[in-house]
């Protein structure tokens, strides 16, 4: 559990990982080294768990997103869904969900065709009954922030 200096930490990490200890000092009300430190503990106990660069996908000419619903054949374990999705680079998140669907998984393809054929691919794993599928017409907001932004 994190306290209420750590979150605000993580905050600042998530809006901009490059951020200095010293910017995230000013923000939060500590010096370089102490800022430093926490981040070290957050690191070392896993609340944090690297730091990564997010690239918009339309840069890398994936300029199609989707959602998958998938339904999966009785007694599908989650980590059955997982090892059959893992080879998919397209697919940017799955996870296991409440409702109808066992899972939703989020894609992103160069195109309708390039996203057709991977709903093919998916719906074909031995473990899929059936799918449904919207597509993305304008992503109206995406936040990669945790914690309360104080």
């Amino acid at each position: 559990m994190l306290n209420d200096l750590d979150e605000r930490i993580v905050h600042a990490l998530a809006e901009d990982a490059r951020r200095s200890y010293a910017d995230i000092g000013q923000i939060v009300g500590l010096s370089a080294p102490a800022v430093k430190r926490r981040v070290d503990r957050l690191r070392a106990t896993g609340a944090i768990t690297g730091f990564t660069v997010r690239v918009d996908p339309a840069a890398l000419g994936w300029e199609t997103e989707g959602f998958i619903e998938m339904y999966c054949r009785r007694n599908t374990s989650p980590e059955a869904i997982k090892r059959g999705l893992e080879r998919y680079p397209e697919i940017a998140s799955a996870s296991t969900v409440t409702g109808d669907a066992d899972a939703i998984i989020q894609v992103f393809a160069a195109d309708m065709r390039h996203f057709e054929r991977v709903l093919e691919r998916i719906a074909g794993e031995p473990f899929v009954e059936r799918t449904k599928s919207v597509l993305v017409l304008s992503p109206l907001m995406r936040r990669y922030t945790s914690g309360s932004p104080a």
